[in-house]
């Protein structure tokens, strides 16, 4: 079995997934007990809501508790059940807290290995494709999480494989060695991607062109691959890799591939002192479309007065 994947928390932390009793939620419930079967963390469930807002606090005669808080509690007792018995192996515990969902997960996920969310909640439109909590969560978290979505045979981890989309910074990055880790504990083989685009003006006496366009951006595409992959790889000489670079805009590239794949992995650049939405326009479209589910994985660098949040 393979190492735990986070590489800050101790390899005690719990992989926490937050509930809500949704059809999505039950699906990402499975999905992370699965997940925590597999390196062997312990399981952390939450349900976080806002029921004290709305009807006040528990007032003294607790036989008497307020419905938002008996249901809350029904939620995270019904899904203790169900993760006990699809992996009797994980230790499974709960909590119920009385707090905004997304700003709950956030907080619980800083001491969490993983954080899983589900890809929309209770509330959530039938035509979103997106619930907000996943997006707020997907996008601000300190670690790694994962938007969980798709069709039956990805949940199930039927394709074998592990889907990386490498971006200009992801050498050696938190992203790719997350990716590594994933496929090592799954024996699944790793498809890490690059995209490119033909460029509208190219260095005609460049020697690497021979009259093609789009020579130069697909060699580098390629160097940057081998630079991204090869220390990690050298770790894990066991897992299956295969290095594509392919023509095209990396997040309808990563969409489309992602119908073949258990999982999709991207990065995400947090910037420090930032507040708001931290994703690109890959992740994004990743954890709208995507036909698996979707980790991001963050990377923190310092910003400065000149870049772009693009």
């Amino acid at each position: 079995m393979g190492s735990p994947l986070g590489t800050e928390p101790p390899v005690t932390a719990p992989l926490v997934v937050g509930v809500d009793g949704s059809d999505a939620s039950l699906a990402a419930l499975d999905w992370a007990v699965d997940e925590a079967a597999r390196h062997r963390l312990p399981l952390r469930v939450v349900h976080a809501s806002l029921w004290e807002r709305y009807e006040g606090v528990e007032p003294a005669d607790s036989t008497h508790r307020p419905s938002g808080q008996v249901l809350a509690e029904s939620i995270v007792a019904a899904a203790a059940d169900r993760a006990r018995l699809r992996a009797p192996g994980v230790a499974v515990t709960t909590d119920v807290l009385a707090e905004d969902p997304a700003g709950a997960l956030l907080r619980e996920g800083q001491d969490a290995t993983l954080l899983v969310v589900g890809s929309r909640g209770r509330g959530a439109f039938k035509d979103l494709l997106l619930g907000s909590v996943g997006l707020v969560v997907a996008a601000r978290s300190a670690g790694p999480v994962v938007v969980v979505r798709g069709d039956r045979y990805a949940l199930d981890s039927r394709h074998g494989r592990v889907l990386l989309g490498v971006g200009e910074h992801d050498v050696d990055s938190p992203a790719v060695r997350f990716a590594f880790r994933e496929a090592a504990v799954r024996g699944a083989e790793l498809d890490v991607v690059r995209t490119w685009q033909h460029r509208s003006h190219e260095p005609a006496a460049h020697p690497l062109l021979t009259g093609e366009g789009g020579v130069l951006a697909e060699h580098e595409a390629s160097d940057l691959l081998d630079k991204a992959l090869d220390a990690v790889a050298r770790e894990h000489p066991d897992v299956r890799l295969r290095r594509t670079t392919a023509e095209g805009h990396a997040h309808r590239v990563l969409t489309e591939r992602s119908a073949a794949a258990d999982l999709l992995v991207v990065g995400a650049r947090r910037r420090d002192g930032l507040v708001g939405l931290e994703l690109g326009r890959v992740a994004h479209r990743a954890l709208h479309h995507a036909a698996c589910p979707v980790a991001v994985v963050p990377q923190r660098r310092p910003h400065t007065a000149e870049e772009s949040l693009d």
